[in-house]
C-alpha cells in the first residue's frame, strides 16, 4: 500500500456524517492531596484538588469520531434520570456530539465509572478506589421501542453507523435487529466494535474484534498463519460480513475483505509498539477511523491502516484519547514503511 494515496485521501475523513448507537458512558476521574489518616476509620482524607470528566466506552468512540471529523457525530443510547445523566450530555454536547436522539429512562443509572486517585509531594499519583454506577439489564420494552424510533429517524440522515457493545444493556436483539435493517435500507455502512455474543451482529458490514475475543468466539487459539487465516474466514462466513478486522495488539492488525470471489487477507503491523503507555480506549478510535475511512470511499485496507495509524497515537496517553486530521498526516510521514 502506497503512504502517498493514504496521505492524499485523509481530508476526506472529514466529509461523512457517523452515528453511534451504544453503551454510552463518562469517566470521572477525581483527584485529591494527602492529607492525614482519618480519626473515624484507618482511611486517607484527600484533599480534593480536581474533577475531569472523560467520555468512555460508545462515548469514547463519538469523541473520536467528532475529533476527526469536526463534530459530524450522532449518539443514540441510553441515560439515568440522575445527576451524572446531565454531566453526560454536557460532555457530549462539549465534544461536538448531536445528543438529541439519546433516551432518558428513569429506571436505570446513567453508567458512571469514578476513580479516586491521591498523591503526596513525595510520590506519583496513584489510583485508591473504582466506584461503579451502572445498569446491566436489557432495555424495558417502551424504552427500547424508543430507541428503535430514533434509530429509525436518525440512520438516514448520517453516512455510516458504529454499534459499540459494551454489554450494559442498551444493544438488545431487537435494537441491532432494527439498525442492521435500516441501515442496509438505506445504503449505509454499518460497523460492530463487539466483544462477545458475535452472532447477534450477523449482516453487518464489518467487524473490529480483538484476536483474543475471536478466539473465544471461535473456540480455539490463532497461533500462526493458518489458524489465524482459517479464523478469518469462519468469523465472515458465519456472521455474513463483507469485511472483517481483527486487531491483534503488538502483532498489528489484519483484515478480510469478502467482497471477492474469495475473502483476502492482507495484514499489517502495529505502528510505534515501543511506544505503548496505555491501550484504554484504543479498540474505539481504530473502530471510529475504520469507519470514518470506509465512509469517506478509502478502501477498506487503506481504511484499516487508517485504524492503525489512530490506534498508535493514543495508546502513547494514559486514558482514552483522540486524535486529529494532523496527528494522523504527520505519523504517516513518520513512518517509513506499511
Amino acid at each position: 500500500m502506497e503512504k502517498t494515496e493514504i496521505l492524499k485521501n485523509l481530508d476526506r475523513l472529514r466529509n461523512p456524517r457517523i452515528l453511534i448507537i451504544g453503551d454510552f458512558a463518562i469517566d470521572e476521574m477525581v483527584f485529591g492531596q494527602t492529607e492525614r489518616i482519618s480519626r473515624e476509620a484507618p482511611v486517607l482524607i484527600l484533599q480534593h484538588s480536581e474533577t475531569k470528566i472523560i467520555l468512555g466506552t460508545a462515548s469514547n468512540a463519538a469523541n473520536n469520531i467528532s475529533a476527526l471529523n469536526c463534530g459530524k457525530a450522532g449518539a443514540i443510547g441510553v441515560l439515568g434520570d440522575d445527576y451524572y445523566g446531565g454531566v453526560l450530555i454536557e460532555a457530549l454536547n462539549k465534544a461536538n456530539i448531536n445528543t438529541d436522539y439519546m433516551v432518558v429512562d428513569k429506571s436505570r443509572k446513567t453508567t458512571t465509572k469514578t476513580r479516586i486517585s491521591g498523591s503526596c509531594s513525595q510520590s506519583i499519583t496513584q489510583q485508591i478506589v473504582r466506584i461503579d454506577r451502572q445498569t446491566k439489564t436489557s432495555l424495558s420494552p417502551d424504552i427500547e421501542a424508543k430507541i428503535i424510533e430514533n434509530i429509525k429517524k436518525a440512520i438516514p440522515l448520517y453516512d455510516g453507523v458504529i454499534l459499540s457493545d459494551y454489554h450494559l444493556g442498551c444493544l438488545t436483539e431487537n435494537v441491532i435487529k432494527a439498525a442492521v435493517e435500516t441501515a442496509k435500507a438505506h445504503n449505509k455502512i454499518i460497523v460492530a466494535d463487539i466483544q462477545k455474543d458475535m452472532e447477534k451482529y450477523k449482516g453487518v458490514t464489518a467487524i473490529t474484534p480483538n484476536q483474543p475475543d475471536s478466539e473465544k468466539f471461535l473456540g480455539y487459539f490463532i497461533n500462526d498463519e493458518e489458524s489465524l487465516k482459517k479464523a478469518g474466514e469462519e468469523l465472515s462466513k458465519k456472521l455474513d460480513l463483507k469485511y472483517t478486522l481483527i486487531t491483534r495488539g503488538e502483532k498489528g492488525m489484519v483484515l478480510f475483505n469478502n467482497t471477492k470471489d474469495k475473502p483476502v487477507m492482507t495484514k499489517i503491523p502495529a505502528f510505534n509498539k515501543k511506544e505503548v503507555f496505555d491501550v484504554t480506549g484504543a479498540g474505539d478510535t481504530v473502530v471510529a477511523a475504520f469507519t470514518l475511512a470506509l465512509c469517506a470511499g478509502m478502501g477498506p485496507e487503506y481504511a484499516m491502516v487508517v485504524g492503525n495509524l489512530a490506534a498508535s497515537i493514543v495508546i502513547r496517553q494514559f486514558g482514552c484519547h483522540t486524535t486529529n486530521l494532523d496527528e494522523l498526516k504527520n505519523e504517516l510521514n513518520n513512518i517509513k514503511e506499511i
